[in-house]
């Protein structure tokens, strides 16, 4: 059986600058991950758990990558905006394929609760809230919001570009 994928560290790309410089801090790393053991519901009534990579790549700022290792040869991606998941951590976020929202539940504490929806299925999922919440923290000392917002297109470009889509 191959060797999980989740269990192997990801290697961040940033390196800790040496010399004499004083005024110089450690770089952040380029790419910031965690897993976490996830609970899914299967149906009304089973609960199963899921082994999920949280990633960000400080190359592409404004998006979060969870990848969703299923005890197979493939794994189940999902990306979305770092926005969104920071409030779903507050309150409910998102709207068609995606939701997210915060919970309290007696036996595990707060929680995030996702739900997922593509053609191929759907899932309900549900994180520890104060880990999702710490990665996430760590994601905002690589990259702040103020650049991440610096990073993105602007409103000009966006209209240009749905401008084109008309077009066609």
């Amino acid at each position: 059986m191959p060797r999980d994928p989740l269990s192997v560290p990801s290697d961040p790309i940033a390196a800790t600058p040496t010399g004499d410089d004083k005024d110089r801090r450690p770089a952040v790393p380029a790419v910031v991950d965690e897993v976490l053991t996830l609970r899914i519901a299967l149906d009304d009534d089973q609960v199963g758990e899921v082994r999920t990579r949280f990633r960000y790549d400080t190359a592409r700022p404004c998006e979060v990558l969870l990848t969703f290792h299923l005890g197979r040869f493939d794994e189940a991606d999902w990306v979305f905006s770092r926005e969104l998941l920071r409030d779903g951590l507050a309150g409910l976020s998102g709207q068609g394929d995606i939701k997210l929202w915060p919970a309290y539940c007696p036996c595990h504490g707060s929680t995030l609760h996702m739900a997922l929806d593509s053609p191929h299925g759907s899932a309900l999922l549900e994180a520890s809230r104060p880990r999702v919440r710490d990665w996430l923290d760590r994601t905002y000392a690589a990259v702040s919001a103020e650049q991440e917002s610096a990073a993105g297109p602007s409103d000009d470009d966006l209209a240009a570009f749905l401008a084109g889509a008309r077009d066609e």
